[in-house]
Parts: C-alpha cells; sequence; structure tokens
C-alpha cells in the first residue's frame, strides 16, 4: 500500500513540475506577443487551463499527504504542496505583468497605425492638391503657347500675303522701271527680304510646336511620378 502511494506521489509531483514549465512557458509567449488581441486572448485561455490542472494536482498531492502514515512523510509532502502553491502564486503574478506589458504593447501598436494611416490620408490630400496643381499649370503653358502659335501662324499668312501682293505690284510695274538690270536686282532684293521674314515666321512656328511637345512630356512625367507614389503601409 506504501510503495502504492510512493508511486502516485511521484507522479503527481511529475505533473506539477510539467503543468509548471508548461504555465512559465505560455507566460514568456505573452511577454513576446505583439497581438493581434485575438492571439493573446487564445494565449490567456490555454494558461488557464494549465493553472487548473496544475490547481488540481497540488490539492491531489495534499490529500496524499494527509493520507501519509508516517507524521514525517506528511509533513514533508505538506511542505511540498505549500511551496508548489508559492510557486504557483509567483506564476500568476507573473502573468497578471505579462499581460499588462502586451496590452501596453498592442495599445501602442494600435496607436501608431492610426497615426501611419493619419498620414496616409494627409499625404494623398496631399498628392491630389499637387495635381490640381500640376493640372493648372499645364493647361495655362499650353493656352498660353496655343495663343503664340496662333500668332505665329497668323503672322506667316500675312506675309505670305504681302509677298505675293508686291510680287504682283513688281510685275505690274517692271515695265515703267529705267533699266531691266536695276529692276530685277531690286526685285530680288525685296523679294529675298519677304522670303526671309516668312522663314523667320516659320521657325518661330516650329519652335513653338516644340515648346508645346516638351513641356506635354513634362507634365505627362509629372502626373506619372505622383500617380506612382506608393504608400506606406
Amino acid at each position: 500500500m506504501a510503495a502504492a502511494q510512493d508511486v502516485h506521489v511521484r507522479i503527481c509531483n511529475q505533473e506539477i513540475v510539467k503543468f509548471d514549465l508548461e504555465v512559465k512557458a505560455l507566460i514568456q509567449d505573452i511577454r513576446d506577443c505583439s497581438g493581434p488581441l485575438s492571439a493573446l486572448t487564445e494565449l490567456n485561455t490555454q494558461v488557464k487551463e494549465k493553472f487548473q490542472q496544475l490547481r488540481h494536482r497540488i490539492q491531489e498531492l495534499e490529500q496524499l499527504a494527509k493520507e501519509q502514515d508516517k507524521e514525517s512523510e506528511k509533513q514533508a509532502l505538506l511542505q511540498e504542496v505549500e511551496n508548489h502553491r508559492k510557486q504557483m502564486l509567483s506564476n500568476q503574478t507573473c502573468w497578471r505583468k505579462a499581460n499588462l506589458t502586451c496590452k501596453i504593447a498592442i495599445d501602442n501598436l494600435e496607436k501608431a497605425e492610426l497615426l501611419q494611416g493619419g498620414d496616409l490620408l494627409r499625404q494623398r490630400k496631399t498628392t491630389k492638391e499637387s495635381l490640381a496643381q500640376t493640372s493648372s499649370t499645364i493647361t495655362e503653358s499650353l493656352m498660353g503657347i496655343s495663343r503664340m502659335m496662333a500668332q505665329q501662324v497668323q503672322q506667316s499668312e500675312e506675309a505670305m500675303q504681302t509677298l505675293a501682293f508686291v510680287w504682283r505690284l513688281l510685275c505690274h510695274a517692271e515695265e515703267n522701271r529705267p533699266s531691266p538690270l536695276c529692276r530685277k536686282q531690286k526685285k530680288s532684293l525685296l523679294f529675298e527680304t519677304l522670303l526671309e521674314d516668312f522663314t523667320q515666321g516659320q521657325s518661330r512656328v516650329h519652335e513653338a510646336i516644340t515648346q508645346l511637345q516638351q513641356l506635354s512630356a513634362r507634365g505627362q512625367s509629372r502626373f506619372n511620378s505622383v500617380l506612382t507614389v506608393p504608400p506606406s503601409g
């Protein structure tokens, strides 16, 4: 009978030590837990189960101690029971502290995510404002170049009309000139002058078109760079 009790006591002590180690491991997991809150809840559920099993084994060991025939063995086992209960209370204190630390860490993380979300909203607002400003600037620039091109085209048409008109006058008055060679030189000089004015007008038109193309390319590049800004999180 005594041998059977000794075996029962030894098994009970082994299970108490096992549950104690498992509780300590779970408490460490709680310390390391960074969320979410559901993960902390799951860990606490496991700790409660281990504490229940540990408490049951300590009570079982206490009952075995009371059943001992020898007073010395009884007191020795009761002392072990007391030590196990002190250790369990210490574990419960560590458990509460670990929960407090974990909850603070989760709260800080949630606050940081909220602040980061606010930064993202401000960044999106800034992006929209930048897009609107860019669009307005490009529109104004394109309108300015469009007006300049219209003026250049009008000037070129006027130059062509003037050239044609003067050319007709020269042809009509050619026979009234004093010398054919003189008439030919003056007519050629005037024609070259008008042609040069026309060529310059055409050159300005081409230059305006080139500026328009470059500005459009820069505007598209700015739009693409703004639209492809990565969100942060």
